[in-house]
Formats: structure tokens, C-alpha cells, sequence
């Protein structure tokens, strides 16, 4: 049976999906048809471009550059902060709707998938026109546009959903390398990053198709396994699945760079508290319980410093962690100016209620688990406790 596989990868995701959401909430202008970026807030020290639209690019706008510089390029530019809850809602309803056609979906990234459709696509079924069925489909259930690679290997398929965009689908059999893929530059290749670029071109490689001709055993003594893994690339050989068993997390952490440097155990407590409700609801929403808890600080001369302490027992509980934490807190600070606080929870257990013991201390029935319904139903923000409203107030 032949691989038939699909990489859907998000046109300008974050701009696209703060637009979509800005537009069904009464907003009259479609930030992508003007200059404008997502961006963090320009009064912390949050604020560089995350993404940008087409017309803003026109401008020089770069990804990653402050947003002071990209005023000076566009003076008008329209800046958007950031909606990441916004954008895990779109992500997740996109992996929906790919369910209609496989089980077997590789979340990639939070904008791209790759789906393996070998043994759901139907006799005489003609991959192109489902291609375009779920193209249009997205574009019509969630007003955004996707790009859609199409081959029978992992590898190509990505490389063929980087071609022309937006709202585009592209084939890279591999029979179609030659003439699709190998006169292409070396740095578009997929894992071919900037420190590798010199010492391609220093072996005379400029092109895929030039790395595709050389020499394994060169690349192989220049770069070692990475070597003959871009080799492998180059030749439309990756053998790779598509790895669509989700792995469960090691640890789960959260940090944040404050608005302005702390100095006090008052004012940190709130922010600490703000970070482990997030982390609890991730716990939880896994499934999973924490025998673990680390409190990381970095301070305004830009040394971080952490601290941990094993708990005797499992849990899943807001209270519990965020009581830990703020023990670990009070250890761990040494009164310096604080930019950056962060929590993270290690010593993962899958949670099975038959094996839940009698000193494992998990959610609270009555208002962890009601928290936790309300967010899943409308949202993470629709509901605060008193410290991260406090937490808010003071950025």
C-alpha cells in the first residue's frame, strides 16, 4: 500500500487567529489586510514582534525584532498582544476536525500536523481532492487558510507545504524531487539551520540538489549523524512516521518575566500563585500527579537560581502545590530584585482512580474540579481567584 501522507501547516498562524477571533467579536478591520503584528506589551520588556502580517513585511518588518524598531519602519503599525488561549482553542478544533479523516495525526507544533492517510484513504480515492475537500472546509468552518503538503514521505511533505502560500496545496512525490526540490537553497531544507549553512558552502553544497549528489561519508565526517540525516533528507529518504502516539509530559512548568523588577515575598506570592494555577490545571487536564515541586527565580543581574522539595505523597491540587511552592519560595529568596519567577512540577504519575492511595492528595471535588468545568466550557480566563485578580491588577 503506498504512504499517503498530509502536512497542514497554518497560514501566519497567531496573526491569522487573533484576526478571526477579532473579527467575530464586532471588529470591522481584518488585521491581516493591514500592517499589522502580534506582539507582547511594548511597556514590558515582552515587547517584539511574534508574528506579523504580509503587508507589514512589505515594510521590512521582521519576526523577533523589538517593536520600537518596527514603529520606526511603519509608524501606523497596528499591534495586537497576544491570545494564546485564543490560539490553543483554534489549534485544538483544527486537530477535530483532522480526527473526521485519521487517527493517526502528529501534532507538530501548535499551528501544524502531519496526518497519515494510507489506510483511510478509499479505494480509487484521489488524495488531491481530499486535499482540497479539507482545505476548503477549514476555511469555511473556522475563517482561516491553511497550507497542505502532499507525499508518500514525512519529510517531503513538510517541504511541500513551505512552498507558495498562502492557501496553497503542493505535491513532493518522490519521483518529483528533481525537479521540485533540488534547485532549491540548501538553508530551505527541513533541520538545515543558520550554524550549518557555512560549512555546507565551505564543501561547495549552495543546493539541495548539490547535498543530494555529495558524498555521504563526507557529510558524515564534517557533521557526524547530522550529516546523514540531512543527506537522507536531501534524497527524499527520511523513512520517518508519522508519530501520532501522544507521549505524556516529564514535568510541567510555567514562568513569567515581570512588568518591573520585585523585591518582596508580598509581591512575588501572587504571581507564584497565578503560575500554579495554570500548572495544576495542565496536571489535571494530563491527568497525571506530581510527587515534585521546583520554584525558579532570576534576578535583575540575570542569575537564576532554583529550588525543589519532594512531597510524600501525590497530587493534582492547586492548594497543595501552591502551599508547597510558596515554602519552596520563602527558602529559595534571598532578597535580591526578582525579573522572572517560574514553577514547575516533576515526579509525574498517571493517575488511575482504582490505584489512587489514601495519602495521595488530588483536586479538590468541590472547587478545583468546578474550576476546572467552567474553564473547559467557556474558557480559562472566565474565572479568577482573588490573588491572580490582584496578580492582574498590578500589570
Amino acid at each position: 500500500m503506498k504512504t499517503q501522507i498530509l502536512h497542514i501547516d497554518v497560514n501566519n498562524a497567531f496573526l491569522s487567529w487573533s484576526a478571526v477571533k477579532r473579527l467575530k467579536t464586532g471588529e470591522k478591520i481584518d488585521l491581516r489586510t493591514i500592517p499589522s503584528i502580534i506582539g507582547g506589551d511594548e511597556k514590558q520588556r515582552k515587547g517584539v514582534v511574534l508574528a506579523k502580517s504580509n503587508i507589514a513585511k512589505q515594510f521590512g518588518i521582521r519576526t523577533g525584532e523589538p517593536i520600537y524598531q518596527a514603529r520606526k519602519k511603519c509608524p501606523s503599525i497596528v499591534v495586537v498582544q497576544g491570545e494564546h488561549n485564543i490560539y490553543r482553542k483554534y489549534s485544538d478544533n483544527l486537530y477535530k476536525l483532522f480526527c473526521e479523516y485519521t487517527d493517526k495525526i502528529e501534532r507538530f507544533s501548535i499551528d501544524e500536523c502531519f496526518l497519515d492517510m494510507t489506510e483511510f484513504i478509499k479505494p480509487k480515492e484521489d488524495i488531491m481532492k481530499l486535499a482540497i475537500e479539507i482545505k476548503e472546509k477549514v476555511k469555511r468552518n473556522f475563517g482561516f487558510t491553511v497550507n497542505i503538503g502532499i507525499s508518500d514521505d514525512k519529510i517531503l511533505a513538510k517541504m511541500a507545504s513551505d512552498f507558495e502560500k498562502p492557501d496553497k496545496i503542493h505535491t513532493l512525490f518522490k519521483n518529483e524531487i528533481q525537479e521540485k526540490m533540488w534547485h532549491l537553497p540548501v538553508s530551505d531544507l527541513f533541520m538545515v539551520g543558520s550554524k550549518s549553512i557555512n560549512k555546507l558552502e565551505r564543501l561547495g553544497i549552495r543546493t539541495i540538489g548539490d547535498l543530494a549528489k555529495t558524498d555521504k561519508r563526507v557529510l558524515m565526517k564534517t557533521f557526524g549523524k547530522y550529516g546523514y540525516m540531512i543527506w537522507k533528507y536531501a534524497n527524499g529518504d527520511s523513512n520517518e512516521k508519522v508519530n501520532y502516539e501522544v507521549s505524556k509530559p516529564k514535568g510541567i512548568g510555567n514562568s513569567i518575566t515581570l512588568p518591573y523588577d520585585y523585591n518582596t515575598l508580598n509581591e512575588l506570592y501572587p504571581v507564584l500563585l497565578t503560575l500554579t494555577e495554570q500548572v495544576a490545571y495542565r496536571l489535571r487536564k494530563e491527568n497525571m500527579l506530581a510527587t515534585v515541586v521546583n520554584v525558579q527565580l532570576k534576578n535583575s543581574e540575570f542569575e537564576l537560581y532554583s529550588h525543589q522539595k519532594k512531597l510524600n505523597y501525590r497530587t493534582n491540587s492547586s492548594k497543595e502545590i501552591g502551599s508547597t511552592a510558596k515554602k519552596v519560595l520563602r527558602e529559595l529568596y534571598k532578597g535580591d530584585k526578582i525579573r522572572l519567577i517560574g514553577i514547575r512540577v516533576d515526579g509525574l504519575f498517571e493517575r488511575d482512580d482504582m490505584q489512587v492511595s489514601f495519602f495521595d492528595k488530588v483536586q479538590n471535588n468541590n472547587i478545583d474540579k468546578t474550576i476546572d468545568v467552567l474553564r473547559e466550557k467557556y474558557g480559562y480566563n472566565v474565572i479568577k481567584k482573588a490573588g491572580e485578580i490582584y496578580n492582574q491588577n498590578k500589570y
